[in-house]
């Protein structure tokens, strides 16, 4: 079994910078209903995407943010292939629909592709791209 939980340091520090913003206008103006609700909203926000985890076991792929949300559940049978990949900044980061596909992304450039059987393709960042191939290689490798 594989399972790798990244951290978002990037959405992290983005919610947080926000969040300091919202705490000096609350400061400044006083507790404005408007400006506790979008505070509140910056903290769900930081909440649920604080990090993605990818899991391989029992010959399915399964990864989401925070604890699984945001994600999707597949069977190693549905996936043609797969490589390690360099994500660009027009990939961004948490969920995105590319030009190359679906991208999950919690940090960084790192990713790896899967092709499906339909040709969609999703790009899982990780900061682990050689723990994940060999983790898939190896789900594969038994299933045979």
């Amino acid at each position: 079994m594989y399972s790798h939980k990244q951290i978002a340091w990037a959405i992290l520090f983005l919610m947080t910078w926000i969040f300091s913003f919202t705490l000096l206008a609350v400061y400044l103006l006083g507790p404005i209903t408007g400006l506790l609700l979008f505070a509140g909203f910056v903290l769900l926000v930081a909440f649920l995407f604080h990090g993605m985890t990818v899991i391989v076991k029992d010959n399915t792929i399964k990864w989401g943010f925070a604890f699984g949300w945001f994600g999707q559940t597949l069977s190693l049978s549905e996936i043609v292939s797969y490589q390690a990949v360099t994500n660009s900044w027009r990939h961004g980061i948490g969920l995105r629909i590319s030009h190359d596909g679906f991208v999950y992304s919690a940090h960084g450039f790192k990713a790896v592709e899967l092709v499906l059987q339909d040709d969609t393709k999703i790009r899982l960042g990780t900061n682990d791209q050689e723990g994940l191939i060999a983790a898939l290689d190896k789900q594969k490798n038994s299933a045979q």
